[in-house]
């Protein structure tokens, strides 16, 4: 079975052009020059940087506002002087899901009120286009009569 398939491989091969064309005995794992470094040159870099990183973060007022609200914790004295900034873009983010769910609730709701108010239009047998041809006639008579009081 596999034998045709390699036969077919080959065929469909001499039709492929040639930058597209794999060269004979190269390895058929993707070559990522272009994005991995040499182990060596990373390896010499990471001992050379100096780790810099602070351990944790003071939180501001805001910050442990949204600590609060994302419910990371239960009152305000819970809240640690230093906090990862791992757990402060967490609440963050489960704010802004919260916020988001809270618009997409308001529009449905708005959406709703818009049909209902539109039905009781209907039922007072109003719509846009009665409206406008009343402003549109009272427009008129207001120009016949500024036009009449100018002799």
């Amino acid at each position: 079975m596999w034998g045709r398939a390699d036969s077919a491989v080959k065929l469909l091969g001499r039709n492929i052009p040639s930058i597209l064309r794999m060269p004979k005995g190269a390895d058929l794992k993707i070559s990522r020059r272009l994005c991995v470094k040499p182990q060596e040159e990373s390896q010499l870099q990471r001992k050379s940087r100096p780790l810099l990183r602070v351990p944790g973060h003071k939180p501001t007022d805001w910050e442990k506002r949204f600590l609060l609200w994302a419910g990371h914790f239960k009152k305000t004295e819970d809240i640690p002087e230093t906090v990862s900034i791992e757990t402060i873009r967490a609440a963050k983010t489960t704010l802004r899901v919260k916020c988001s769910y809270v618009m997409i609730a308001l529009t449905i709701l708005g959406c709703i009120l818009m049909v209902i108010k539109g039905k009781q239009a209907v039922k007072r047998h109003e719509s846009l286009t009665s409206i406008n041809l009343e402003k549109k006639a009272q427009w008129r008579e207001e120009a016949i009569q500024s036009t009449a009081a100018k002799p």
